[in-house]
This record gives C-alpha cells, sequence and structure tokens, in this order.
C-alpha cells in the first residue's frame, strides 16, 4: 500500500503498454467481483437481481480541479489516494440514501505520460476503500480505460436499501438536526497541502488532517441507521455543511438552524492547526465538507442512532441556513464558482 505524498517508483508509462496490457495489470488488483454475478472482463459486468428500489450515483474527480498531483509544498498525491478519494465519495452518496453499495464501476482517462505505477496503486486505492470502509457488500465490477490530455477518474456506484430511502426533500419543523462522521477535518487538511510549507513544520496533526482530505472515511453504518431510526432528511456533506444544509432547507422548504455550542468541540479540535494557519476553525466546520460525513434530521424526541450528535433544529421559515438563529453566509465548494 502506497502512503500519502509518497514518490512513484520509476517505470513504464501508459504510452508503453497496449490496453490490453494495462488491464492485465489492473484487474488482478481490483479484488473479486463478489457483489456480481459477473465482474470485468466481458462488454458489461452482471448484477444479481434486486427486490424494490435501485439506488444509482456519480462522481468525478478531474487533475487540478479536484486532486494535484504535485502540490505547493512538493507532496505528491498518489494513485492510491485519488482511488481511495473516488470510492469513499460514491459510497458516501449511497449511504446518504440510507442505502448499502452493492457495485462500482471506474473510468479512468488517462495522459500517455501516466505511469503505469500510478494507475496500478489507482486501482489498489479504490480496492482498499471499498475494503476497509466497512462496504461489504460491495465490489469493483468493471469500467473503461480512455486517453487524455489530463487525469479523470469517474465511478459509479449502485446500492440497495433495506428502509425507505432518506430524501433530503422530509425535514419538518421541529426536527432535531444530527451530524454523523467529522466536521472540518478535510478542509483543513486542504489547506495544509496547499500552504507551501512542508507538512512537518506544519504541526504535529497536520499529516493526519492531510490523510483526513487524501483519504476520506464516510461512516457507513450511519446512513442505514439513521434511515431504520426514521430520519426525515439526510444528505452527504460534501460540499460544505452550510451549503449542504441550504439543500434541505430548500427542497424541505424550512428554515435549519445550527447551534454554534454544539459546533464548538469541532472546530476546538482543529484550533492547533488553525493557529499556525492563521485562520478560525470554525469556518472549515461551516464551509469544508470533504470528510463525507452525514447531515440528518430526526424527529423530534427520537433518540439518535450511534455516531450522530446534534447540531441545531429544524425551524418553520423560509428555506435558509441560520446559526444561532442569525443568518450566516454560504461557504463551501461550488464546482463551478471555485
Amino acid at each position: 500500500m502506497t502512503s500519502p505524498g509518497e514518490p512513484q517508483t520509476p517505470g513504464p508509462v501508459v504510452r508503453d503498454l497496449t490496453e490490453g496490457e494495462l488491464l492485465a495489470r489492473i484487474l488482478p488488483l481490483l479484488g473479486p467481483a463478489r457483489s456480481a454475478l459477473l465482474g470485468p472482463g466481458d462488454d458489461a459486468a452482471l448484477l444479481h437481481p434486486v427486490e424494490g428500489p435501485l439506488v444509482i450515483s456519480m462522481d468525478t474527480l478531474v487533475e487540478d480541479h479536484d486532486f494535484r498531483l504535485v502540490r505547493p509544498n512538493g507532496f505528491r498525491t498518489t494513485g492510491h489516494d485519488v482511488g481511495w478519494k473516488s470510492a469513499a465519495q460514491n459510497l458516501s452518496d449511497i449511504n446518504a440514501m440510507g442505502g448499502r453499495a452493492t457495485a462500482l464501476v471506474v473510468s479512468l482517462t488517462l495522459p500517455p505520460t501516466t505511469p503505469v505505477a500510478w494507475v496500478e496503486d489507482c486501482a489498489r486505492g479504490l480496492s482498499a476503500a471499498v475494503a476497509e470502509l466497512g462496504a461489504s457488500d460491495c465490489s469493483v465490477v468493471g469500467g473503461d480505460l480512455g486517453a487524455g490530455a489530463q487525469l479523470v477518474v469517474t465511478a459509479a456506484v449502485t446500492g440497495v436499501l433495506d428502509s425507505a430511502a432518506v430524501l433530503r426533500s422530509g425535514a419538518r419543523a421541529g426536527d432535531v438536526l444530527a451530524v454523523a462522521g467529522t466536521l472540518g477535518r478535510a478542509a483543513a487538511g486542504l489547506a495544509l497541502l496547499e500552504d507551501g510549507r512542508p507538512l512537518p513544520d506544519l504541526g504535529p496533526d497536520a499529516a493526519a488532517l492531510a490523510d483526513a482530505q487524501l483519504r476520506p472515511r464516510p461512516p457507513l453504518d450511519a446512513g442505514p441507521a439513521a434511515a431504520a431510526a426514521g430520519a426525515t432528511a439526510m444528505l452527504d456533506i460534501s460540499d460544505g455543511l452550510v451549503r449542504d444544509a441550504g439543500r434541505i432547507a430548500t427542497a424541505s422548504g424550512v428554515r435549519l438552524d445550527l447551534d454554534p455550542d454544539a459546533l464548538a468541540p469541532y472546530a476546538q479540535a482543529l484550533r492547533g492547526t488553525a493557529l499556525v494557519l492563521g485562520v478560525d476553525p470554525l469556518d472549515w466546520v461551516l464551509g469544508g465538507g470533504e470528510d463525507h460525513g452525514l447531515l440528518a434530521a430526526f424527529p423530534a424526541g427520537s433518540s439518535l442512532p450511534p455516531g450522530f450528535a446534534a447540531v441545531g433544529s429544524v425551524r418553520p421559515g423560509g428555506a435558509q441556513v441560520t446559526l444561532a438563529s442569525r443568518p450566516t453566509a454560504l461557504r463551501g465548494w461550488d464546482h463551478f464558482a471555485h
């Protein structure tokens, strides 16, 4: 397994191999297609039939937009990092619907000068994320290879539901807002990676926070647990707590009020790193999303499932997000604005 930032071993690049030769190197690294009747090798995978709704989602990672191969401080993003993150963000989308992932297909667009070792490491990262994050019903069952000017990793994932799907549109006034997973750690990690100074010079937590950005760990048990507990609305916090809370508020036609006292421990845990960088850690908590935790609403008086912590409440009113009942600036990631 390649560690974050570890340089690649010199060797052949993609243009040195045929497509068949490259596939022969990649496919054994993806692990067995235990969730499928037929995995990689044919024109399409064969999946087991499911009863009830089939959940499906797709995400793309684009070089120099969603990740950099080399950061300003010289840190090198490995193929393992990108493969892991691609799997994690897709698994998180199924989790946010209250489902369990069952199959993952991946498309790689590769510049001819891409080291073959990087591509192999990407395959290992995909497989490792599925296994280590606990997606026991899922495996990588196929995909596609193509050539292009920049690295692009696109993955689509299918899933099944044990309970009714949890949508963004069901939050009701009086509900409790709760979060599963971490807040702000991935955003802090991104700030560290983009700082320009070597990670060891940025404090004792720098390496762990960078890892939270490169290899996020969505709480995959939390989505099905929330659905079973009667969550009225839920989504994956991928673009920032405030921005994603606004999506529930808009879909449900309610006001989501965040509690600064409940968010304070998340910010306090990042205070040392924030002091090094000269920023307010609450900005990471409110605007950072790539931890891929969950934001959910639960009926008032209900017991929160394990792993969830209350962070606010749902109030009547127009579609908006407030902090202690006061307007808060929209913050977070926008693919077209950034």
